[in-house]
């Protein structure tokens, strides 16, 4: 299980994208990512590495026991993220079925202490927490900050990485539209390589149509 203790910037030599430290659902719809060669590394792929995706976040303790439902609800949520994400940064309208995911993952779990009673010390308050609810509060707190970014200043910045088959957001910073290093240098290193097959027999500075 060695590739489940390892962070992204291990496993990939990629960093997080721009936004992702401030955005879990950034995180989380970067989850899945696509690399050259048309594989993919899915760091919610088992159980196992959803329940330490969610205790590197703070979101779930080591010992949660991850069940496949769970993670595959974790999944869910992040193509539903990943949807609205798109729809966003394209300027689209949102899938009506993405905005319901959400709005549900956010109201599934009591966002207020609630009253409960001891038969021997009386009334007290407090939120429920018991163990077959940590992915709901896992989800509640990814949907929320979802539909924070979605609604707020730093919605505007939000795109998709410029560099294919990339498929990783980011919140823009400047003109900058690669959610790395690696990926702007391979973009440069693509329109260079276009620049010299469009025109193979063109002396340099013979560009005009």
């Amino acid at each position: 299980m060695r590739n489940v203790k390892e962070s992204l910037t291990d496993q990939l030599g990629l960093p997080p994208a721009q936004g992702e430290e401030e955005h879990l659902s950034l995180a989380l719809a970067n989850s899945a990512i696509t690399l050259t060669g048309g594989h993919t590394v899915d760091l919610l792929g088992t159980p196992a590495q959803a329940n330490h995706w969610l205790t590197e976040r703070g979101l779930a303790p080591v010992d949660a026991g991850m069940r496949e439902m769970c993670a595959t609800q974790l999944r869910s949520l992040r193509e539903q993220i990943r949807s609205l994400f798109a729809a966003r940064a394209e300027g689209l309208a949102a899938l009506p079925a993405a905005v319901r995911a959400v709005n549900d993952a956010m109201t599934r779990v009591p966002t207020a202490p609630l009253l409960q009673w001891d038969d021997r010390t009386g009334p007290y308050r407090s939120t429920p927490h018991p163990t077959t609810a940590i992915v709901d509060h896992a989800l509640a707190t990814l949907a929320t900050d979802a539909a924070d970014l979605l609604t707020g200043p730093d919605a505007g910045r939000l795109t998709a990485c410029g560099s294919a088959p990339c498929n990783r957001y980011l919140l823009r910073h400047g003109r900058r539209q690669w959610c790395s290093t690696r990926c702007g240098d391979r973009a440069r290193a693509a329109r260079a390589y276009a620049r010299r097959t469009a025109s193979p027999d063109a002396a340099p500075g013979d560009h005009q149509h």
